[in-house]
């Protein structure tokens, strides 16, 4: 069965129009029509680990908008109309179904033939340039082995890295982390972040040559829905009145995200005046006893009536009643690089209160899209709260809205991460063509 962009093919009949399948499988790329060698584009294969739908997808659209064909390597969880009707895009669902009510023998045997299937897309892709976004389900195997194998088929590799040591900041470091880490990035050819912080810690954790690096903006997310819903609508759907002084705490529940500051915060808050209302809107992430203590502080406060908890994932259909509702989305963070969810409440007009971590701070024009605390002082954020819904941001929050909406769609446009993106893949052909070349005048044949 053939091939063609924009468009899936199944490996059987029954599914054949089935991506959500879960033995729903793209053909490979060694399937796909031969095209003219003399107009023949860039093609990169974008290997996403399954996750992160608006980050795969905004990077997708982006390197489609410089020309660039795209062999994307995703999962049901980043499936989107975009993949299948866009002839420069091949959607590969190699991760099929990763729902975690599955049985223990079924998640075994997933994992292994999506290992099964990578190793043999990568043997026979057409792409040179293999861009990493996230590792798979077994990240000592993916730093290690399966960067040498992709070496070892000459392939350049590009990754990014959305957080320089997840493990650092989640407190649970370890040697082979840090060494398995340098492993990656010493094999990388070429390593995308997101902030100047993030580039000198890889360059003095990881001994990683600046020249190696490029800082790039983290895309807005416009992959959620946005429809004529109000913010008074948003308040009933939620159960809000509209008198109150919402503030939003959305995403995954960790301890690193400082939750219990915003807690404390709300605590002292209430006690002054009796219209505040606070949003908990996610999931526990490998956390359930930090999430156990949060709701034991809010048990101790007294504060349980003047919170929301929505403690389950939100559909993307869902995710703008909150934003739309809130006055105010807080990110309490105690240690953090960047954050995707801050861009999300810009996307959405809405003001954020962060905490002085990071880069956190360089993403915050203060009075204009919101206002920045000392990190873990729950006093200081109380204050800071309070200074916001004392400020002219707030009073005239229905029209700042489209100005914090066009602040962010300019500085974290996804037009200036394709071209940047398609800068280094260029770069990265040109030298390893380069390579091949002098090694083949040389005698030593060819290498990558």
């Amino acid at each position: 069965m053939t091939a063609t962009r924009g468009h899936t093919a199944a490996t059987t009949p029954s599914n054949s129009r089935d991506p959500h399948s879960p033995t729903y499988r793209n053909t490979y790329p060694h399937e796909t029509p031969s095209r003219s060698k003399q107009h023949s584009p860039l093609q990169v294969a974008l290997l996403t680990g399954g996750g992160d739908k608006p980050y795969a997808l905004g990077l997708t659209s982006a390197l489609v908008s410089q020309g660039i064909m795209v062999d994307f390597i995703g999962s049901n969880e980043v499936n989107g109309p975009g993949l299948h009707t866009n002839p420069q895009v091949t959607f590969l669902n190699l991760r099929g179904d990763q729902r975690q009510d599955a049985s223990l023998p079924r998640k075994v045997f997933r994992v292994l033939a999506y290992y099964v299937h990578l190793l043999r897309y990568a043997a026979l892709a057409k792409p040179k340039v293999f861009h990493v976004l996230w590792n798979n389900k077994f990240q000592l195997l993916d730093r290690t082995l399966l960067m040498l194998y992709y070496r070892s088929l000459r392939k350049r590799i590009v990754l990014t890295a959305h957080n320089v040591n997840a493990a650092k900041r989640d407190r649970t470091d370890s040697w082979l982390n840090r060494i398995s880490l340098r492993f990656q990035y010493r094999l990388a050819h070429h390593i995308f972040v997101h902030t100047g912080r993030m580039k000198t810690e890889l360059v003095s954790d990881f001994g990683v040559p600046e020249a190696k690096v490029s800082v790039i903006p983290f895309g807005i997310n416009d992959t959620v829905p946005d429809s004529g819903l109000t913010g008074p609508e948003a308040r009933k759907l939620l159960g809000i009145d509209n008198h109150d002084k919402t503030i939003l705490f959305f995403g995954y529940i960790a301890p690193y995200k400082g939750l219990e500051y915003l807690v404390a915060a709300m605590a002292k808050l209430t006690q002054q005046q009796g219209d505040y209302r606070l949003v908990i809107a996610g999931t526990p992430k490998r956390s359930a006893a930090y999430w156990h203590e949060i709701r034991e502080r809010i048990a101790r406060s007294g504060i349980g009536a003047r919170i929301i908890e929505s403690i389950e994932y939100i559909p993307d259909c869902e995710v703008e009643w909150y934003f739309k509702a809130a006055d105010a989305l807080v990110l309490p963070y105690s240690d953090i690089s960047q954050s995707g969810v801050l861009l999300l409440a810009y996307s959405f007009g809405l003001p954020v209160i962060a905490a002085d971590v990071g880069s956190l701070r360089e993403n915050i024009v203060q009075g204009e899209t919101g206002f920045v605390f000392r990190a873990e002082d729950s006093n200081d954020l109380a204050e800071t709260i309070d200074t916001y819904f004392k400020s002219e941001l707030y009073r005239g929050l229905e029209n700042r809205r489209k100005a914090i909406r066009d602040y962010a769609g300019e500085r974290y446009s996804w037009s200036k991460v394709g071209e940047i993106t398609k800068n280094i893949y260029e770069r990265l052909l040109a030298d390893g063509d380069a390579r091949v070349i002098d090694t083949q005048r040389l005698g030593w044949g060819r290498r990558g």
